[in-house]
């Protein structure tokens, strides 16, 4: 049955093709249903090179099986082996009666409507309900973890998702004698490991194992030159560090910009226990020669040091990757902050919303004009649409001014609603090009101004009195008087 189970295989991996290119003419209607066609996809792709390689070694036929059963076939009577698997097949089914039998045509379509989809719940159930089918990053319990850490200042929600990719002071005030703690190292673990799962969840159709491996390719390089900030090996430092800023502590890695509250502090238990203990850091790794013990006691450090700083790496480079993800995610927890209760019930309520219209939503014609029909928005006041493409609140549209038209000639007559919005114009590219088109370059002083003439006005003064100023320089006469003083003859005949 080699030959039935290789026509098999290829049948398998031409109805994948197909599943995979009816998948990807569509177009999703919203972020949900993208990510369960690119999972889908991508289990597609998975059972493609699974199906691959049991072909391979079909043709590879390292026991020679496949070329018996074509020599069996080819020499022999060919109804004697009809005739024999016909009964290999009738003992299979008379051991297995309710053995189903696999319809690849029906596995790899659509499903239709009312049929239960058990990809698509998977998906509901990859997020929680703060990250939004991947919008928007979850971090409140790593967030509560970061406070209960050693050495850390109290940090609301969105001063963390600022800071959260951070390991050097001053943003991080956690030292690095307090980094090596497993509580540290466990935090920072599971930072990573959480970034990595929203990566896998929300790009499931990228090579995210190449991307890993440039991650650790880096570290192992940033490690071997001693690259990586804040894990540098330590230099025994004779006394404080003094500088334009100020006096640096290597013991309390402190900087003071007051000699008096320098000297006052070196008297303190603090400092004393901290230079104590760098002290004891220091000599273990000095005396290491000497003392075998100590060299040990110092490689075991160093190690769980490349171990943590390995995760931070980590963390960095996977915020570097998920900045757009991060920078949306604090903009949604301020708009949270400013909505009321039963605004965000009412959002949690759409989202619960969506996710059933696609769970339950057909894909023939007739039904995607009926849904249309059915997701048509009621907006009579014309307001603008929030991240979920519905109206955004009557008071919030009010209290920003939006319904307030502010046009700019020098943008072209671009119409700006509301005061946030213009305001913020006048440093964007827009505004900035259409004056240098008028051949003005200062462009600092030009706030308010968004009429043509009233700008060239302005840069015609501005030049005017740059050259009289000039001029005026130019013709002062300077007089000297008997004290040697010297000023403009006008004070001096004066």
């Amino acid at each position: 049955m080699i030959l039935e189970e290789q026509r098999f295989l290829h049948e398998d991996l031409e109805r994948l093709e197909q599943g995979i290119a009816d998948r990807v003419a569509e177009d999703p209607r919203n972020i949900q249903e993208r990510l369960y066609r690119d999972h889908q996809i991508a289990g597609f792709l998975s059972r493609i090179q699974n199906q691959s390689e049991r072909l391979l070694s079909i043709y590879t036929d390292a026991e020679g099986s496949r070329q018996r059963e074509i020599q069996a076939i080819s020499t022999g009577d060919p109804f004697d082996e009809f005739y024999k698997h016909i009964d290999e097949i009738k003992d299979f089914h008379r051991r297995y009666p309710n053995e189903p039998a696999e319809n690849l045509e029906k596995a790899y379509k659509k499903k239709a409507p009312g049929e239960t989809d058990l990809m698509a719940a998977e998906v509901v159930n990859m997020f929680t309900g703060e990250e939004a089918f991947g919008r928007f990053l979850d971090l409140t319990t790593l967030h509560e973890e970061y406070l209960n850490l050693v050495g850390v200042k109290r940090l609301t929600y969105l001063q963390y998702l600022d800071a959260f990719d951070i390991f050097v002071p001053p943003q991080c005030p956690i030292k690095r004698v307090d980094k090596a703690t497993d509580q540290y190292f466990g935090y920072v673990g599971r930072l990573a490991s959480y970034l990595e799962s929203f990566l896998k969840r929300t790009r499931p159709l990228e090579d995210l194992e190449k991307i890993f491996r440039d991650f650790d390719t880096g570290f192992e390089k940033a490690w071997a030159s001693q690259d990586l900030p804040g894990w540098a090996p330590e230099v025994k430092v004779a006394g404080p560090q003094t500088s334009t800023e100020g006096i640096w502590c290597p013991d309390c890695e402190k900087l003071f910009t007051n000699d008096n509250v320098y000297k006052n502090h070196l008297t303190g238990k603090k400092h004393l226990r901290n230079a104590e203990a760098r002290g004891g850091r220091e000599d273990s790794g000095t005396n290491g020669h000497v003392n075998g013990g100590s060299r040990g006691n110092n490689t075991a450090l160093r190690l769980k040091e490349r171990a943590i700083a390995e995760r931070e790496f980590r963390v960095r480079k996977l915020s570097y990757v998920l900045s757009e993800v991060k920078s949306n995610t604090r903009v949604n927890v301020e708009r949270k902050q400013g909505m009321t209760e039963r605004e965000r019930q009412m959002e949690l309520d759409a989202l619960f919303a969506e996710t059933a219209d696609v769970n339950l939503a057909g894909h023939g014609e007739g039904e995607d004009s009926d849904s249309d029909e059915d997701e048509k928005i009621y907006n009579p006041l014309k307001l603008p649409l929030a991240w979920d493409g519905k109206p955004i609140p009557y008071w919030l549209y009010k209290l920003h001014g939006l319904g307030v038209e502010f046009p700019c000639e020098i943008c072209g007559n671009f119409v700006y609603m509301g005061r946030r919005a213009f305001d913020k114009h006048f440093t964007e590219a827009r505004h900035i090009y259409g004056l240098k088109c008028l051949g003005i370059t200062n462009t600092s002083l030009f706030r308010e101004i968004t009429g043509i003439e009233d700008a060239l006005k302005l840069w015609d003064k501005i030049q005017r009195d740059k050259r009289k100023e000039r001029v005026q320089g130019d013709s002062v006469v300077e007089m000297e008087d008997t004290r040697g003083n010297v000023m403009p003859e006008k004070i001096y005949h004066e």
